[in-house]
């Protein structure tokens, strides 16, 4: 079981996403804390293999917290869990080695993605020794989550149209539309609509309305 370490300033939203990982097959929640303060003291007397933390703590940022866990060598692993979206922080948080960012809001299928990727990792590395070229690949790409990859594909589905239609999402500059999803792809706007569900459903796409003069609103997706 693997072992994480909930930090949140908002012991409701603690609450909540410790119930989602609990859900989750393989991981369990070791303890919940709401401060820097309260995370070290915790991460002191128990070893924990992961931590998801929240940036936007009480007494410093999560991000501070990172760089005193490495300063004091602690090596667990982070996946950052906030509201926080400003370029400069996710930067900052690759350069002190968080594996995930998840950006609030998000669903239960979108922490489930990260999680699953984090597993991933884990397994790929619990072999040591060293790593050919095809053996690094699958190491970082475990990173990216395993959601919607070709193995989870329902049957029907192209690994190569979901790949098309990621492609075309990730490169966007706002939200799409299936028609425009579709035209970027080349494919009808009902094949369009299936993949866009299935990415949904991961926790990979980001669904919002725009209404028009009909009334009647338009769904626009968009990666998150």
């Amino acid at each position: 079981m693997i072992a994480v370490l909930v930090v949140d300033d908002d012991v409701r939203v603690a609450r909540v996403n410790a119930a989602y990982v609990e859900k989750i097959p393989g991981f369990r929640v070791a303890g919940q804390a709401h401060s820097a303060a309260e995370a070290l003291a915790f991460l002191e007397r128990t070893e924990v293999d992961l931590v998801l933390l929240d940036h936007y703590l009480p007494d410093e940022t999560g991000l501070a917290l990172v760089r005193r866990l490495r300063q004091l060598g602690h090596h667990t692993d982070i996946i950052m869990v906030t509201a926080a979206r400003d370029i400069a922080t996710v930067q900052a948080a690759m350069r002190h080695g968080a594996l995930q960012y998840l950006v609030k809001p998000f669903t239960f299928a979108g922490l489930r993605a990260k999680l699953d990727g984090y597993a991933a990792l884990r397994r790929t590395l619990d072999g040591g020794g060293e790593a050919e070229q095809d053996q690094v690949d699958r190491i970082f790409g475990a990173l990216g989550g395993s959601s919607a990859g070709p193995a989870e594909l329902p049957k029907g589905h192209s690994a190569l149209t979901a790949d098309r239609v990621r492609a075309v999402l990730r490169a966007a500059e706002g939200p799409l539309s299936a028609q425009e999803v579709a035209e970027h792809c080349r494919l009808s706007r009902q094949t369009a609509q299936r993949y866009l569900k299935l990415l949904e459903r991961a926790g990979r796409v980001r669904l919002s309305l725009r209404y028009g003069e009909t009334g009647r609103p338009e769904h626009r997706y968009q990666w998150v």
